[in-house]
């Protein structure tokens, strides 16, 4: 039997998981808190730790990991920013799921906009208390808009294929353009200038950190909305607010921020929140955030699972290889130059 030490365990992560555990002689320990140097010592007598996008997985709880014989990080999510590979290779192998349901992050990010843009969550507020004023509801088309793409992977297409059914343009702009994509790319500045609506399709890097920043929002349309459901450090959080204030952006749909990590996955409504950006941000009447939402569907949790478990059986065997490793030494980390004829080390 496989022992998975679970952390940062939710409600809805359980059944899924609990299946495939069952199905292939694996036991998940499920633990509520959040993997750090803290925590790191709950995975004593486990072969493998099982990790979301708030866990900490630093050189130093990779250095314990290690000394207590665990071999696999496995990621249940596709982003791998929180963990420092550079410290786990040689010691820790890390694999992560790379797809799962990219419709339920695509629409999401099309559900925000359609809420911010036709005001949807203040209407709702307001009937429900018995106000029928259509005052200040006024939204606009989305049809004949210009909507900027930054990131064509599977997410940011099928994004653009919901966009054209609305009768937008879709512009697009990825260091590695989509081949016979039919996709219109242009250079990052034209996108920022020529867009109505920008949402963010991209992975979190050293490269693409603060991307959208001071500079870029002033090069942006007056009005913009900017979507985010990819990664908060895609976004200076403070640009974004002093652009709000300024009336340069005109809305902003935020599924992710740059600090979530210690204030999303949990209840915190009867606290005082800490984080006074956050807090300015969520005040604004144009904002509206959702806490990391966009993956929750039932499809995307059994896919999640389905394959988390498919990449702990797959090192396991008596071959080892896992498509879905991230090796750090082939300088791509998700395209591994091997092909993955033998494993990373």
């Amino acid at each position: 039997m496989i022992k998975v030490a679970f952390y940062d365990a939710k409600e809805y992560d359980r059944p899924s998981f609990e299946q495939y555990g069952r199905l292939h002689d694996i036991r998940f320990r499920f633990l509520e808190t959040k993997l750090n140097e803290d925590t790191v010592d709950l995975a004593k007598g486990s072969d493998a730790v099982c990790v979301f996008v708030n866990d900490t997985v630093n050189a130093a709880v990779i250095d314990r990991l290690h000394e207590y014989g665990v071999r696999i990080i496995a990621l249940r999510s596709a982003g791998y920013n929180n963990v420092d590979l550079h410290a786990a290779f040689g010691k820790v192998h890390v694999v992560h799921v790379p797809a799962y349901s990219p419709y339920a992050v695509a629409e999401h990010a099309i559900a925000l906009l359609l809420t911010s843009v036709r005001r949807i969550h203040k209407a709702y507020n307001r009937t429900r208390e018995f106000n029928f004023s259509l005052n200040g509801l006024t939204g606009f088309d989305f049809h004949g808009k210009t909507v900027g793409v930054i990131g064509t992977g599977k997410i940011g297409r099928i994004f653009i294929d919901i966009c054209r059914g609305f009768g937008m343009n879709v512009i697009a702009y990825d260091l590695f353009p989509a081949k016979d994509s039919g996709i219109e790319y242009v250079l990052l500045d034209e996108l920022f200038e020529s867009s109505d609506i920008i949402s963010l399709h991209c992975p979190l890097t050293e490269d693409t950190r603060h991307m959208i920043d001071a500079a870029a929002i002033g090069k942006m349309k007056k009005g913009v909305v900017i979507v985010n459901t990819s990664r908060g450090g895609l976004i200076d959080a403070e640009a974004l607010l002093e652009g709000i204030k300024a009336r340069k952006v005109g809305a902003a749909c935020l599924d992710v921020y740059e600090e979530e990590a210690d204030i999303f996955f949990e209840d915190r409504s009867g606290h005082i929140l800490n984080d006074d950006l956050l807090s300015r941000l969520i005040s604004m009447p144009n904002v509206i955030v959702t806490s990391h939402q966009a993956f929750l569907t039932e499809e995307a949790l059994n896919n999640i699972a389905e394959t988390t478990v498919g990449n702990i059986l797959s090192f396991f065997q008596k071959d080892g290889i896992c498509d879905n490793e991230l090796c750090y030494r082939c300088g791509s980390i998700e395209h591994c130059k091997k092909e993955r004829r033998q494993r990373c080390f």
